[in-house]
């Protein structure tokens, strides 16, 4: 136990204080790539300080617990205020969430309302529409959770959300520069890594690593780190807001930006969307809807923009303890 940081939440479950947490030691490296998107550019060096990750993202099981501690509701469960939502018709401001769909014929890659649709009922103990639950699910990773909602976890269990920064160090699991979590082969010896999409997205799903939706958060091998999941399976929220870019790398060696934050809340905002002022949050990762034919974002650098307020049948999180002094952090007992 971290008993610095987590005495005013003894009477939790010992699974949910800890989350079988990793400790991170703390360190320099390449952040974003100039590869891929160009919202991961520029790379650029950055350091952390240690600090204590989730195993694994946060489980049916766990979040259950959660909300039969605290009768949390999520904000899938809630009907959207309307003055959020300039122009939106009174019928169309219902309680649910977006669950992934896809029409029977797909005309238009660039139209995602043709494979995701809102749903009146989705939400976490429900993640496909009203008519299915989450029997036989406990061990997947929560889904259809906004941001209040993750951080609204991390408060009761002691913990934090994630930065960015804090995200991609512990993703890359010690492969400083490396394309994927555990090297520069997406599928090394013909062996699924992580539960991404084979086929061609978002018609042809061939489910060729055993599964199509969500699978359990240690179905995987975990990354030099010992964390599972932090590519594919589901997208996890950071607490950085949302920019379009990283900042350029640091003139001298002396100027490595530390512990670094992102932008700023005005900033998130999107511009395609000037009457809507919600503001978004980086999510990172990658899910099982990630493909090689569309969304290449099954890597430590791919970052994604997430409206603080939206959830999906394919967005989760997990989370983190920062500690001052490291070498009491390692204890035995801290473990």
């Amino acid at each position: 136990m971290l008993r610095a940081d987590l005495d005013h939440c003894e009477w939790l479950p010992d699974d949910v204080k800890t989350g079988e947490m990793v400790f991170i030691p703390g360190g320099t490296f390449r952040m974003g790539s100039d590869h891929h998107y160009p919202e991961e550019a520029p790379s650029h060096r950055v350091s952390v300080d240690s600090f204590w990750i989730d195993r694994t993202p946060v489980t049916n099981r766990q979040f259950k617990q959660f909300v039969n501690a605290t009768g949390h509701v999520t904000e899938a469960q809630i009907v959207p205020d309307p003055k959020n939502y300039p122009g939106a018709l009174k019928e169309m401001l219902y309680a649910g969430s977006l669950v992934f769909s896809p029409l029977p014929r797909i005309t238009d890659l660039t139209d995602w309302s043709q494979w995701w649709s809102f749903l009146r009922g989705a939400n976490w103990r429900h993640p496909y529409g009203p008519g299915s639950n989450i029997r036989g699910l406990d061990d997947h990773p929560v889904v259809h959770i906004s941001y209040s909602d993750a951080a609204a976890y991390a408060r009761w269990a002691g913990k934090d959300l994630p930065t960015e920064a804090e995200w991609e160090f512990a993703a890359r699991g010690g492969l400083d520069g490396e394309e994927f979590a555990w090297g520069d082969a997406l599928m090394p010896g013909g062996k699924h890594m992580a539960n991404i999409w084979q086929g061609s997205f978002p018609a042809q799903n061939l489910g060729e690593d055993g599964y199509e939706r969500t699978s359990p958060v240690m179905a995987f091998p975990p990354n030099g780190y010992g964390l599972y999941d932090m590519i594919g399976n589901v997208w996890e929220w950071t607490s950085d807001w949302w920019t379009a870019k990283h900042a350029a790398d640091a003139a001298k060696p002396c100027c490595i930006p530390k512990n670094p934050r992102g932008g700023g809340e005005d900033a998130s905002y999107d511009p395609g969307l000037p009457d809507i002022r919600i503001p978004r949050k980086v999510l990172k990762g990658g899910s099982h809807l990630c493909a090689p034919n569309y969304c290449r974002r099954y890597r430590p650098a791919a970052r994604h923009a997430e409206p603080v307020d939206t959830s999906t049948s394919h967005v989760g999180f997990r989370c983190v303890v920062r500690v001052a002094d490291p070498d009491s952090a390692r204890s035995p007992s801290a473990r």
